[in-house]
């Protein structure tokens, strides 16, 4: 049987730690982690994040375990939404990596939270 969407969603916000923007980039912070944004290359372009690595959904696994072969590597995931932020932490989970957080703020709060 087919999911939804929103089905397919809310499974994958079952399993993975979400986090608003400011805490995001505070513990990013402390942790020395990355920022993921995972959106298209045309929209991360058009509303670029400071300090965020481009890395689209669409090859992240690909990149990740090339880039970042530290399975302990605090990682915070973005988007414009928090939709593919949350699909794309759930499959960096599944890769094994152990400290992962979707952050489930719209762009504008990403941006705000990391402007300095």
């Amino acid at each position: 049987m087919l999911k939804t969407i929103a089905e397919l969603i809310a499974e994958a916000q079952s399993t993975v730690n979400g986090i608003n923007a400011q805490e995001a980039s505070m513990k990013c912070s402390e942790l020395n982690g990355i920022l993921i944004d995972v959106r298209e290359t045309s929209e991360s372009a058009q509303q670029e994040v400071k300090g965020a690595i481009p890395i689209p959904r669409g090859v992240l696994e690909m990149k990740m375990l090339n880039l970042y072969p530290d399975e302990k590597q605090a990682i915070f995931v973005h988007c414009a939404s928090g939709v593919r932020a949350c699909l794309a932490a759930e499959q960096l989970v599944r890769l094994g990596y152990e400290n992962v957080w979707a952050i489930t703020c719209k762009i504008d709060a990403v941006r705000a939270a990391n402007h300095h």
